[in-house]
């Protein structure tokens, strides 16, 4: 897959296949997919469509496969409320349990009139691939200021999307089990590139943007060849493509220890043994994980696709949070009652750096910060996860370092007053994880932002529908964002300014690499 390119070849190819938008004049809540009609909203500025099948519901037997195409239907589909989310369990920020399979559904928000084919924008939503769906995030701002079609999807989470089991591979020789949420993303890419023109989207000019695990799935979409032709541009927001995936013994490995803990030890029959068990209880048991290195879909690490030059050459914008680790601390020690301790902060030092745990104290120490979780998040934002900003400015080196190097623009998001996505009581969340979030899709989980931050939302807004559109986050009135060059050609986004910063100084990325994190 030397070299792989993505852009206008994809576009002339769906032509044939795609559904047809409808003439002026006709009923705007009204439109013809391939699949068939599909009945929306219409409000004063925007149009919405959702709950659209983009695959037959995986369930029953269907259970831990690829995704299969949808059945046609004739009358139109009411599309004028969500479907359900994929199986999930309740998390700490408010999203609601779900044990539904059927969940292949996807949304689509239109500006209710424009002069141009737009440019489509395709959301991959986070939540550790264990959790979320393209239901929470109201796309209208996008869809509206940045005059963009904006698709947010659902992928199958936990087990239901990423169990990698020797059984399942061998049911689908070439396809690497544990990979299933990946395949429903290039499903419904699938269906836009079919359908984008009927909601008045370009096919052709395709991004697919995403956060935390939405990230991580747009890096394997960047490493994966089944999805050439899919999208021409991609942003990720706080998950760097250098961090290293699961492989397919690992993951397969633990697969069958899962199943084991079901009664599932016949290696032939465990997956049609797991097929009869019940949702909930799979939830439960679940492990954790998420994408897996091998077979058709994901060959390479991204890291090493990046490395190797056998990535999709597309335009990259990617950055990451200030203070990305205080979430997940905060949410493990503090929001329990239980801040960390001196004596902690020191143990998971020492447990985690090894030899090199009396540099990383003395280049940490306990005086430089409020208490020892804040201390403990800063470590883990600045290396050594698949969030921190050392991590990044590595992959973004690696991509725009080629000889056919892709243009990148990296950023990173400071505003420290920003809402937190849980609000711990006693502690400083600053720039956490996921706070950028409100800045793009307005009142996420009931968190509205003050007038400045407002202002910033409209800027951000502008950049990412501006790349949308040609490529490049410039526009008109917006402060210049230079092309990534080397670590100084961050740019930060804030309330008080929106500039060039090097966040490698400040993260001590030197140091890190001298340690060889």
């Amino acid at each position: 897959m030397k070299a792989l390119v993505v852009g206008c070849v994809a576009g002339l190819l769906a032509l044939g296949t795609q559904a047809s938008a409808e003439p002026t004049g006709r009923d705007e809540a009204l439109v013809r997919t391939d699949l068939g009609p599909v009945r929306g909203a219409v409000h004063d500025n925007f149009r919405l469509f959702q709950g659209i099948p983009f695959a037959a519901p995986p369930v029953g037997d269907l259970r831990f496969r690829p995704p299969q195409p949808a059945t046609p239907w004739r009358d139109p589909l009411d599309a004028t409320a969500p479907r359900p989310t994929c199986a999930q369990l309740p998390t700490a920020y408010g999203t609601p349990a779900s044990f539904t399979e059927d969940c292949l559904y996807l949304n689509v928000t239109t500006p209710r009139q424009s002069r141009h084919r737009l440019p489509v924008m395709v959301w991959i939503h986070g939540g550790g691939y264990t959790n979320g769906s393209g239901v929470f995030y109201d796309a209208s701002k996008l869809a509206v200021e940045g005059d963009v079609v904006v698709v947010t999807i659902n992928y199958r989470l936990g087990p239901f999307g990423f169990l990698a089991l020797p059984a399942l591979s061998a049911e689908h020789p070439g396809i690497q089990s544990g990979n299933t949420g990946i395949e429903d993303q290039q499903a419904a890419l699938r269906w836009v590139r079919r359908n984008a023109a009927a909601f008045g989207g370009d096919p052709g000019n395709v991004t697919i943007f995403g956060e935390s695990a939405g990230a991580g799935s747009v890096c394997a979409q960047l490493a994966s060849p089944t999805a050439t032709g899919l999208f021409h541009r991609a942003i990720g927001q706080s998950y760097s493509c250098a961090a290293p995936i699961a492989t397919g013994p690992g993951a397969e490995g633990a697969g069958t220890a899962f199943a084991a803990g079901f009664g599932c030890t016949d290696p032939a029959s465990a997956a049609t043994c797991l097929r009869g068990k019940p949702v909930e209880a799979l939830l439960r048991a679940w492990p954790g994980g998420g994408p897996v290195v091998g077979g058709r879909e994901l060959p390479l690490q991204p890291v090493d696709a990046l490395r190797q030059d056998r990535f999709h050459h597309v335009p990259l914008m990617w950055g990451n949070n200030l203070d990305e680790m205080r979430l997940f601390i905060s949410l493990r020690f503090d929001a329990v009652g239980s801040p960390v301790t001196p004596a902690q902060y020191e143990q998971i030092i020492r447990a985690t750096y090894g030899a090199a745990a009396d540099q990383v104290l003395a280049r940490y120490p306990l005086a430089n910060y409020p208490n020892p979780t804040t201390a403990l998040s800063t470590v883990q934002t600045d290396a050594g996860t698949p969030l921190s900003t050392c991590s990044h400015l590595t992959s973004y080196r690696l991509a725009s370092a080629r000889p056919l190097a892709v243009p990148v623009h990296a950023y990173q998001f400071v505003d420290r007053t920003a809402p937190p996505l849980v609000d711990v009581p006693g502690f400083d969340e600053g720039a956490e994880h996921a706070t950028e979030l409100n800045f793009l899709f307005p009142n996420l989980f009931g968190r509205p932002l003050t007038a400045a931050q407002q202002a910033l939302s409209t800027a951000m807004v502008s950049y990412w529908t501006n790349f949308a559109r040609t490529g490049n986050p410039n526009g008109h009135g917006t402060p210049a964002w230079h092309r990534f060059r080397s670590s100084g050609d961050v740019q930060a986004l804030g309330l008080d300014a929106v500039h060039r910063i090097d966040p490698a100084v400040p993260s001590n990325c030197d140091f890190w690499a001298a340690l060889g994190f």
